[in-house]
């Protein structure tokens, strides 16, 4: 994907059904170590609670290697599924949510528990501030001291940022561009340089 939302804070959503207390808490959370510490950090603030249920699109909205969830002692099915299905339906990324039941006393019921965990995702992303991220991949250009006023002005023209410089007999730039740029990038650098100078992916 070139661009996809993600959370710009985070946020929280309460409410009480049948006298068992639902707190839906949403967090941005870059990769799946970030949301299971997310999910810890609740766990923690919120020691007495009956279950912690989860769910987490970890990555970009698409990427299936970092979908999650958990129902925690819920029936299965009735939590963290529900909850994943809300947050995959708002094509938004690096996402977790967690939502943490006070048990009442009263039985909700397998719909009714469906309906309290996925409604109160529901309701916790109405409240979101969001903004987008745009994937960077980085890299190294080694260039000569003339080429470099020409370079500095191309990164900028493709929306990329210039991370570190290193003047030793060459300079070696460090820069990163927008994923969608990468290949118009190399294109007019071949051409400004005849084909001299290419870039060097880093992991």
């Amino acid at each position: 994907m070139e661009a996809w939302e993600v959370p710009a804070e985070s946020c929280s959503y309460s409410e009480e059904i049948k006298k068992s207390r639902f707190i839906t808490l949403l967090a941005h959370t870059d990769g799946v170590e970030a949301a299971r510490a997310f999910v810890q950090q609740i766990k923690q603030e919120h020691p007495t609670a009956r279950h912690h249920c989860w769910a987490w699109v970890a990555g970009a909205p698409d990427d299936s290697q970092k979908l999650g969830f958990s129902d925690d002692g819920e029936p299965s099915g009735t939590a963290g599924k529900p909850m994943l299905a809300q947050l995959m339906g708002n094509n938004i990324g690096e996402i977790t949510a967690v939502v943490v039941r006070y048990y009442g006393g009263i039985q909700l019921g397998t719909g009714g528990l469906v309906k309290a965990y996925g409604g109160g995702v529901q309701q916790a992303l109405r409240l979101l501030t969001r903004k987008i991220k745009v994937p960077m991949l980085n890299f190294l250009l080694v260039c000569d001291y003339a080429q470099l006023g020409d370079i500095e002005r191309m990164i900028a023209r493709f929306d990329g940022l210039l991370l570190n410089s290193e003047f030793l007999q060459n300079i070696t730039l460090t820069l990163a561009l927008p994923h969608a740029q990468v290949a118009d990038f190399s294109k007019n650098l071949s051409d400004f340089s005849r084909g001299l100078l290419q870039l060097v992916p880093l992991k």
